[in-house]
C-alpha cells in the first residue's frame, strides 16, 4: 500500500493513479511534490515528468523535502530543450524530451525510467508525478491527451506504482474535465481555504 503523507493520512493500493484537481495556487504542484517526498523517505523511487518548470526548479523544490542525493528520484523534463537553453543531454538523474507535444517521447522515457527502478532495481514502490496536464492540454486535442493518458495511467498500473496528475480545474470545460476524471482511480481536490479532501472510487 501507498502511504499518502501526514496531510491526507490515506493508504491507496498499488496501481492507484490519482487526479489533482483545483483553481490555480492552491498547491497542487506542492502536495504531489509532498506524497512523492514521502515515498523517496520509504526508499521507493519517485518520477516528476514536468511540462511546467525545467528539472533543476523542480529539483531545488523537492530538495526542500529531503535530502534525495543518492536516491532513486528522476525528473522527465519536457520544459528545457523548447525553451532551447544550451545543450542539455540525458543523465542519471534527469531525462529530456523536445517539448510537452513530445508525448511519445514522454512515455519512452517514463518506460526507460520505470524498467531501471521496477525491473533492474526492483525497488519496492514507484511514485509517478506529472505536472500539469493543463500544459498538455494547451498544447495538443482532449482525444490526443486522452489516448497519451490511458496508456499512461496503465504503465503506472503494470508496476504496481502510484500516479499523480495534477490540473488547473479552472482551465477546462466540464467535458474535458469528465473525459479526464474517466482515467483515475481516485481524485484529490485542493481548495484555497481549507486543506485538501480525497475521493477514491470504489472498484
Amino acid at each position: 500500500m501507498y502511504n499518502l503523507g501526514a496531510d491526507l493520512d490515506v493508504e491507496v493500493e498499488p496501481g492507484t493513479n490519482l487526479l489533482l484537481v483545483g483553481p490555480p495556487l492552491t498547491g497542487k504542484r506542492s502536495l504531489a511534490l509532498d506524497i512523492l517526498a514521502a515515498g523517496t523517505r520509504n526508499g521507493e523511487g519517485s518520477v516528476i515528468v514536468t511540462t511546467k518548470d525545467g528539472a533543476d526548479r523542480i529539483l531545488s523544490d523537492f530538495g526542500k523535502r529531503l535530502d534525495y542525493e543518492g536516491k532513486p528520484v528522476a525528473v522527465v523534463d519536457c520544459v528545457t530543450k523548447q525553451q532551447g537553453v544550451g545543450e542539455v543531454r540525458d543523465d542519471e538523474r534527469i531525462r529530456y524530451t523536445s517539448s510537452p507535444v513530445d508525448m511519445t517521447g514522454i512515455g519512452i522515457k517514463l518506460s526507460e525510467i520505470l524498467q531501471e527502478y521496477y525491473q533492474d532495481r526492483g525497488l519496492p514502490g514507484n511514485r509517478i508525478m506529472l505536472h500539469s496536464l493543463s500544459t498538455l492540454l494547451m498544447y495538443a486535442d482532449l482525444q490526443t491527451v486522452f489516448r497519451f493518458l490511458h496508456v499512461f495511467t496503465g504503465r503506472i498500473q503494470s508496476v504496481g506504482g502510484l500516479g499523480l496528475f495534477t490540473i488547473d480545474a479552472d482551465a477546462h470545460d466540464d467535458r474535458t474535465m469528465n473525459t479526464i476524471k474517466q482515467l483515475f482511480d481516485g481524485i484529490i481536490t485542493t481548495h484555497e481555504d481549507a486543506p485538501p479532501d480525497i475521493r477514491i472510487a470504489d472498484h
